[in-house]
């Protein structure tokens, strides 16, 4: 019998209408001398609902393995379904007393590295809830081995967000890091469990974002997603992390540039007798970073602002005495007041097209290199870590901090 012929022949089944069982009985009656149920079941090595349940239930305990109906694998979710169909996944019930009349239906069953276990009085009940327990892994409600710890990317990466890496980092890093996910990482890996996320996957969007030019993106998302997989990996709802497999090339960071002192000079100039010419000249000769401005005050010949360099998710504040070159700015100041981020920028790019605002910043750190400023005071200006023990056990007064400060002039 040729395919065609085959096709025909299941169209023709296919025609006849639901609920017309004699119709349907006549025809296989008629193909009933070349092919049985036995034959079938040779060739498909699947046994009915009905064989498989009575197996069970009139076994006098033990173990069995259970083999899921068509009907109840459509049922399962998405994710599952495949596996249970073209794996030849089954699970595994185990029957046991359960008072002198009534049994017990355990079932067991690992699909992708995650261990389900349900159990019920009526095995019909047990299958209901395994299928259940399916879908709440699949969502990420809950897991069996990970205590209600979420098991699909999305639901796992929001959960390590929430819980964790916002309280580490600043507001700007945060927005930064929460808008390359959505726009690059949730709609790659999507709600795909995290189980079933392979180095392959990772490298596939990390060599499409290097395709796009978008070097610095890459970078940021390599080590998102690192963090996110050793978070998934102590929570055990991993068991390795894929991006150890990864091939990342670490691109160099691109350096600061110093203004020159007639930069310098031009920025401040240009922005006399505006509010532009206080917020500059802070950034000059404090060596905040942009997002640290609004956070600034003064205190005590100090200008005081959070350090966005967080440790162990904690606020500190750093202090950068008001130096020579910053006093004649301030003088009458009992108050800073800076405009919004994106106005003090655009006005510095006007001014100086080839410089980025960070680079005051970069002055900063320079000329206290130039002025011959101690390096420790130099780090705790600009909010960096001493290093070693000195993180642990040096404490710098006031005054020593003002006395390097008062090198600060040229």
């Amino acid at each position: 019998m040729t395919d065609q012929e085959l096709n025909d022949i299941i169209k023709t089944l296919k025609a006849i209408p639901d609920g017309n069982d004699g119709m349907t009985r006549a025809v296989l009656k008629a193909a009933a001398d070349s092919i049985t149920l036995a034959k079938i079941k040779e060739l498909t090595d699947v046994k009915t609902e009905v064989e498989s349940n009575e197996a069970i239930g009139e076994s006098d305990g033990g173990s069995e393995m259970l083999v899921f109906s068509r009907k109840e694998i459509d049922s399962m979710p998405r994710t599952f379904r495949k596996q249970f169909r073209c794996k030849g996944i089954t699970a595994h019930v185990h029957k046991r007393r359960s008072g002198k009349r009534n049994w017990n239906y355990e079932i067991r069953c690992q699909v992708n590295h995650q261990k389900i276990n349900v159990s019920s009085n009526n095995l019909e009940e047990a299958k209901q809830k395994f299928i259940r327990r399916l879908q709440e892994v699949e969502s990420g409600v809950a897991s069996p081995k990970t205590n209600g710890i979420p098991s699909t990317f999305d639901k796992f990466a929001g959960y390590f967000f929430e819980k964790f890496y916002k309280r580490k980092v600043c507001t700007t890093t945060y927005r930064v890091a929460m808008s390359n996910y959505k726009n690059h990482v949730l709609p790659h890996f999507g709600d795909m469990p995290l189980s079933l996320i392979t180095a392959d996957k990772c490298q596939e969007l990390l060599d499409r974002l290097i395709e796009e030019d978008k070097v610095r993106t890459e970078e940021n998302v390599f080590t998102m997603l690192n963090m996110i997989f050793k978070a998934a990996v102590k929570h055990s709802v991993m068991k390795h992390n894929p991006i150890d497999m990864v091939f990342h090339t670490k691109h160099e960071r691109e350096h600061g540039k110093a203004l020159t002192k007639d930069e310098e000079r031009k920025l401040l100039n240009e922005t006399a007798g505006t509010p532009y010419q206080k917020m500059f000249a802070i950034g000059l000769y404090t060596g905040l970073r942009p997002n640290e401005y609004k956070t600034a005050y003064i205190e005590n010949g100090f200008i005081v602002a959070n350090n966005s360099k967080r440790k162990n998710g904690k606020v500190e504040l750093k202090k950068i005495p008001i130096t020579p070159m910053l006093r004649p700015y301030l003088e009458g100041s009992t108050e800073l007041h800076f405009t919004r981020l994106e106005q003090i920028r655009h006005k510095f790019n006007g001014i100086l097209p080839n410089h980025k605002l960070y680079d005051l910043r970069t002055t900063f750190y320079t000329r206290c290199m130039e002025c011959g400023v101690a390096e420790v005071a130099t780090k705790t200006f600009v909010g960096h870590a001493l290093g070693g023990m000195a993180d642990t056990y040096t404490d710098l007064s006031d005054d020593f901090l003002k006395a390097e400060g008062e090198k600060f002039s040229y």
